[in-house]
């Protein structure tokens, strides 16, 4: 089965292991995702009904945008996609506009741009919550309009909502399928990147967001965590079945072959 692919770029995305993932990803009622990003795993699973989270409230507006706007909102993203808006000059403009307007609709038509020319497509925001990711100089820019019709049609069944972890996974009923894709544990110390949205994601987080798949695990819900393969992961999972995972991680590492070959883990509940 071919890999769909997502129409964001995202720190972390699955599309790489998605085909080994599904095979830890039970049949249910409804797949509940509390840090969904671009979606990889929503595009490539085939449950009745999702709901589909994250911190991100940029992230959720533009999903929430495309599945009820569809080809309006792709015409709107592609008038962007112009050459002249590829240079340092119109992008920092366009990254001002993105952080002052009120309009909605064009905040989230803004956020594709932003994600597909700023470098590395970091979505990335300072204390204040404005973002804040420079220009990323590619030559070629891809307008992922394919992309955007494949998640407007699969999004007929999903939820999208901003909100905590903790709310989404509150909500899992026997019957729901949870996986967790949560800002990865570093490394390292240069490797530690985790403002996807403001505020981060810290260690009490993972201990927390563990302790939740515990008490679902009881309660009859699969949950299925991803992260980084270290000490530290495997404390925290110690009651899970761990799987090893041998892939590729580029956003946010150095650029040696250990960061960017990282052993992950899935953590089975």
């Amino acid at each position: 089965m071919a890999v769909i692919r997502p129409y964001l770029i995202w720190p972390g995305g699955k599309s790489h292991i998605v085909s080994a993932l599904r095979a830890f990803l039970p049949p249910g009622r409804r797949l509940i995702e509390p840090f969904v990003g671009a979606g990889s795993v929503f595009l490539n699973t085939d449950y009745p009904e999702y709901l589909l989270g994250d911190a991100n409230g940029d992230l959720i507006l533009v999903h929430r945008t495309l599945q009820t706007y569809g080809d309006a909102f792709i015409d709107a993203c592609r008038e962007l996609f112009v050459p002249e808006n590829n240079t340092p000059e119109r992008y920092y403009a366009l990254r001002d506009e993105f952080n002052r307007t009120t309009d909605v609709r064009h905040r989230a038509a803004l956020f594709v741009y932003l994600n597909r020319h700023s470098v590395h497509g970091l979505m990335r925001y300072n204390r204040r919550g404005e973002f804040n990711a420079s220009f990323g100089y590619r030559q070629k820019i891809y307008f992922p309009e394919t992309e955007m019709r494949l998640f407007a049609e699969h999004a007929r069944r999903a939820t999208f909502v901003h909100a905590d972890f903790r709310n989404l996974m509150g909500q899992a009923r026997p019957g729901d399928v949870v996986y967790c894709d949560p800002p990865y544990v570093p490394l390292s110390d240069t490797s530690n990147f985790v403002e996807y949205a403001p505020g981060g994601f810290s260690w009490s987080d993972h201990l927390t967001l563990a302790e939740c798949a515990r008490a679902l695990s009881k309660r009859g819900v699969t949950v299925v965590i991803s992260n980084h393969r270290t000490p530290a992961t495997e404390s925290l999972y110690q009651n899970a079945r761990i799987i090893s995972l041998r892939a590729p991680r580029a956003i946010g590492a150095q650029h040696s072959h250990a960061a960017r070959n990282a052993d992950e883990i899935l953590a089975v509940f």
